[in-house]
C-alpha cells in the first residue's frame, strides 16, 4: 500500500533551501519515491494559517518511506534542513483500492 510524505514548508534561507531541495530530491528518487506536489502554494478553504508551500511525495509503502527518512543519505539533507526551512512533516498511509 502506498504511503505519503506531506510537508508544509516555509523557507528560511534561500541558498540552504536550494541545497536541501536538491539533496532531498536525489535521496527520494534513490528510495523509489516520486513527487506528486513540489512546493505548490496552498489555497486555504477551511481552518487557520495557510502553509507557505506544500510538498507531497509518494512511496511504495510505509516501510520504504521510513527507510528513506532514516537513511544515511537523507540524514545529510536533514543537516541542511535545520537552518534552511521550517516545516511540519506527516507520514500518511494510503487506502487500498476498493
Amino acid at each position: 500500500m502506498a504511503a505519503y510524505v506531506i510537508s508544509e514548508v516555509e523557507m528560511r534561507d534561500p541558498d540552504g533551501f536550494e541545497a536541501y531541495r536538491a539533496l532531498a530530491a536525489k535521496t527520494i528518487a534513490q528510495y523509489g519515491g516520486r513527487y506528486l506536489v513540489r512546493g505548490a502554494r496552498a489555497e486555504l478553504a477551511e481552518g487557520n494559517l495557510p502553509p507557505k508551500a506544500i510538498v507531497i511525495v509518494e512511496f511504495a509503502s510505509m516501510t520504504r518511506l521510513k527507510e528513506w527518512y532514516t537513511s544515511p543519505e537523507y540524514a545529510e539533507a536533514l543537516k541542511l534542513r535545520r537552518t534552511a526551512l521550517e516545516r511540519r512533516l506527516m507520514f500518511v498511509e494510503g487506502v487500498p483500492p476498493a
